[in-house]
This record gives C-alpha cells, sequence and structure tokens, in this order.
C-alpha cells in the first residue's frame, strides 16, 4: 500500500502506540464500574415494573383529634390559616383551656376532653377562640335543647348539629360531630364563614 505523502512513520507509530495506550488505561479504569452498571440497570427495569404501592390516606383532623395528636395548624385549612397569621399584630397561643362559649352550663354537663385550643389575639382589639374536644355520644342532644335555650340557631344535618349565635361583636359557632365538639367564638374580629371552614376542615367535608 502506498504511504500518504506528508506523513511520518516515525511519527505515526509512537502516536498510535500511545493512543492504544490511553485508550486500554481508560478501560482498566471503568472496570470497577462495571458491577454497579449492571446492578443500576437492573434496579432501573425492577422498579420500573414492580407494582405500586397505593397511597396512605392522610388522617383527618377529627382522626388525629380522637387519638390526642391534633395541634393548631392541623386544625386549620390553609388559606384560613394564612389569613390568619398573615394579620398583622396577631399573637396565637395553643393550649387544653376549655371553650370559651358563655354557655358554662353546657361545658359543664358534656364534660369534654380537651384536645387543642387556639387562641388568636390581635393587638389593636380582637380575638378569636377555637377549641376542638371529645364528648360523649349524647352530647348533640343536650347541646341542641341547651343552645335553643341560649338564643342560638341550630340545624342538624347527616348527624352533624351546627348552632350559631350573633350577639354584639361576638359570634359563637358551636358543632357536634362523630363524637367532637368544635366551639368557636369570635370578639370583633370575625372572618368570613370562619366557623364553617374549620369545621370542614376537621370533618373534612365540603360544607363544614
Amino acid at each position: 500500500m502506498a504511504r500518504i505523502g506528508g506523513r511520518s512513520t516515525w511519527l505515526a507509530v509512537p502516536a498510535g502506540l500511545l493512543c492504544a495506550g490511553v485508550v486500554a488505561a481508560l478501560v482498566w479504569l471503568a472496570l470497577p464500574m462495571v458491577p454497579v452498571s449492571v446492578f443500576w440497570v437492573g434496579e432501573t427495569l425492577r422498579t420500573a415494573t414492580a407494582p405500586r404501592a397505593a397511597p396512605v390516606q392522610e388522617k383527618t383532623p377529627a382522626q388525629l383529634a380522637a387519638a390526642g395528636l391534633i395541634d393548631c395548624r392541623t386544625l386549620y385549612p390553609d388559606g384560613l390559616w394564612s389569613e390568619l397569621t398573615w394579620k398583622g399584630g396577631v399573637l396565637l397561643s395553643q393550649s387544653t383551656a376549655p371553650p370559651a362559649t358563655s354557655v358554662t352550663s353546657l361545658t359543664d354537663a358534656l364534660t369534654p376532653s380537651i384536645r387543642v385550643t387556639c387562641s388568636w389575639r390581635l393587638r389593636e382589639g380582637g380575638r378569636i377562640v377555637s377549641t376542638l374536644a371529645v364528648v360523649g355520644p349524647d352530647a348533640a342532644t343536650i347541646a341542641d335543647a341547651a343552645l335553643r335555650g341560649q338564643g342560638f340557631t341550630c340545624r342538624e344535618t347527616a348527624g352533624a348539629l351546627a348552632c350559631v349565635r350573633s350577639r354584639g361583636n361576638i359570634i359563637e359557632d358551636q358543632r357536634f360531630r362523630d363524637g367532637l365538639w368544635l366551639s368557636s367564638v369570635e370578639t370583633i374580629w370575625q372572618p368570613e364563614d370562619y366557623g364553617s371552614r374549620v369545621a370542614a376542615q376537621v370533618w373534612n367535608s365540603a360544607t363544614g
């Protein structure tokens, strides 16, 4: 075979050997990664073909309350939580204080087991207190009679009792369902549909 003009054999041979050496070195360096690559490919294929686990159903605040695992953040839907916390000069305290209802005889009659009480205060005035408590199975019946006698408007829907009274600058919202009592008292500070929005969050319902 004729040589290509301008090429020098004494340069081509060392260059060829050098390239072969570089390739061999790269192959030698890559050898330890071969088992890793094989394992990675196998895991990828197994993961792609394995059946997916069913998503874990998150517990509602009502279920968490029954287990004693509720807190103020869990009690509120995201939108209402943002509305309350972004309000200027707001302070939140969490406790196990009894419901703030003015109908203290109801608290005495029901002897609730308090799970959480969230008290919001505005620096310039205004307060909201919501309490979630466990009560007995006959609580709704007792509350219906007691609250109607105190001027509350009550309605019962699908086993849930909701009683509301607006007097002056105070709104009281008392709700009973599934062995739980959700009590909310809004003084001066009254976000729109506050009681319904909290109730909807607690029982994971569209209407609260």
